[in-house]
């Protein structure tokens, strides 16, 4: 259990629970480096991102932005993520509804789409 406290089991919290589970149990991602809505500032504004991944340094290397089910993963749900990635800049970021996920990385600002989730580094 990463968060350590019960919650209201929202559509978008069942998608980031069970994404969350999808990148420790087939993923193999470790959960120690896994951190859930944590609290950013965003142009003196205060902001949670959804999941964050740490590398084996610590340093934040992937970005997951959430949605419920019905939520279509628009330019706007790729645009929040990236404005979360001002403040903790990452080289993935993913968005997912559960149903569907994208993800690219992000070298030096230029996006690629991914055909896969990357081997944890």
């Amino acid at each position: 259990m990463i968060r350590k406290q019960w919650l209201l089991l929202t559509e978008e919290e069942w998608v980031r629970q069970n994404f969350i589970n999808y990148l420790i149990s087939v993923v193999n991602y470790p959960a120690s480096l896994i951190a859930v809505e944590k609290e950013l500032l965003l142009n003196g504004m205060k902001k949670r991102f959804d999941i964050l991944v740490y590398n084996t340094s610590h340093q934040p290397w992937l970005l997951v932005e959430c949605k419920a089910p019905h939520v279509s993963l628009s330019e706007d749900v790729l645009q929040q993520a990236l404005r979360y990635n001002i403040s903790v800049p990452v080289l993935y970021i993913i968005i997912t509804n559960g149903t569907n996920t994208l993800g690219w990385s992000n070298a030096a600002g230029n996006l690629t789409l991914l055909n896969q989730l990357p081997s944890h580094a």
